[in-house]
């Protein structure tokens, strides 16, 4: 049963497929957490139907030594901190032959680390193009706008030119991470010496330029709230609509163990259910809302599959980011997450990081 009233025109809104503005985001974001999941769900399934997308893949972190200061962070170490490393290329080489001779279906190698101004910038195009090289049918998603921007500052390219090098070298995609929240008096507590929301944005855009299809992220449930996650969403929607780069939206719900913010209580699920609800209804340009069960656990995850996520991600094979802030989990075999899905009333699509269907279970 819709809500009457304001609140039941801005739904009736939504079941048209019009487009709804900051106010009225506000304002249904505030509805009844059933009434979000319908909304969503309805909208995801006119998308993608009953399809619920996942791969198979690997994460690497080259180095946790960075030189950023972002108070949510559990993962980073300074140089010769206890716990502090940095791979070699052969030894991420090592890693995705040892998964890849357990998983032979491995599609993907997804690649994020700290910002370490010892590691040359031509050891990352290295080890890309090495990766290409010895493992041909694996997509290589790789290297945040933070890191673009990092590399940047390293080399004295322009942006654009490091972006060219990076596709060159054999990057299929970039992942989403650095989105934090866009809000600019946010953003400088939570992270000061990040990039700002309109450099991430611009970096996307430029990459969307070069033919590189991204990910959005948002990390939630801090000291944010809820007109600053709208506001965010909006942001991203207007780039989407200029460039039609973005693959999927990521809402990250922040894990506050053993970092600066550790007093700050876990977001609870139903606040999860409410963000992804929104972030699909008000995305309506994106193509998928993923659950990154790595962060939101099994369960919410599952959940959310019925409020307008579509995406579960993967495997998620050796994830140690969010492991540092007390993540519970951090693999998935393919048989659990089939069977999640399945038990969501979903049907499960294997796929690669393009989306391109690999097989529907």
């Amino acid at each position: 049963m819709l809500p009457e009233g304001e609140l039941g025109k801005i739904c009736e809104k939504v079941i048209e497929g019009k487009r709804i503005g900051e106010e009225e985001a506000l304002k249904l974001y505030d509805a009844e957490l059933l009434v979000l999941g319908f909304l969503s769900n309805l909208i995801s399934e006119r998308k993608n139907g009953k399809f619920v997308y996942f791969n198979v893949n690997l994460h690497i972190t080259p180095t946790n030594i960075c030189i950023g200061t972002c108070k949510f962070c559990a993962f980073r170490k300074k140089r010769g901190e206890d716990g502090a490393f940095t791979l070699t290329v052969e030894e991420i080489l090592e890693k995705i032959r040892t998964c890849k001779s357990k998983h032979p279906e491995l599609k993907e190698v997804h690649i994020v680390g700290g910002l370490n101004p010892e590691i040359p910038y031509d050891e990352y195009l290295k080890l890309v193009r090495e990766i290409k090289s010895s493992f041909p049918d694996i997509f290589v998603k790789s290297f945040t706008a933070e890191e673009v921007a990092f590399f940047s500052k390293l080399t004295g390219k322009p942006v654009e030119k490091v972006l060219e090098e990076l596709i060159e070298a054999g990057v299929d995609a970039l992942p989403g991470g650095g989105g934090e929240v866009f809000d600019v008096r946010i953003r400088k507590k939570l992270c000061p010496d990040k990039i700002s929301s309109e450099e991430y944005l611009k970096i996307h855009e430029i990459a969307h330029r070069l033919g590189l299809k991204t990910n959005a992220t948002m990390l939630f449930g801090h000291i944010e709230k809820p007109v600053h996650r709208i506001k965010h969403l909006l942001k991203l929607r207007e780039l989407q609509d200029k460039t039609g780069g973005f693959q999927a939206f990521i809402p990250l719900a922040f894990h506050p163990e053993n970092t600066k913010m550790s007093h700050i209580s876990r977001v609870t699920a139903c606040e999860v259910l409410r963000t992804i609800s929104i972030s699909r209804i008000v995305l309506d340009n994106f193509p998928h809302i993923k659950a990154y069960w790595v962060m939101l656990g099994e369960e919410t995850a599952q959940t959310s599959l019925n409020f307008g996520a579509d995406d579960i991600d993967g495997t998620v094979v050796e994830e140690e980011i969010t492991k540092s802030a007390g993540g519970r989990r951090t693999y998935l075999p393919k048989e659990r997450i089939i069977e999640l899905i399945k038990k969501a009333g979903k049907i499960p699509v294997e796929r690669d990081t393009l989306y391109n269907i690999v097989q529907i279970h």
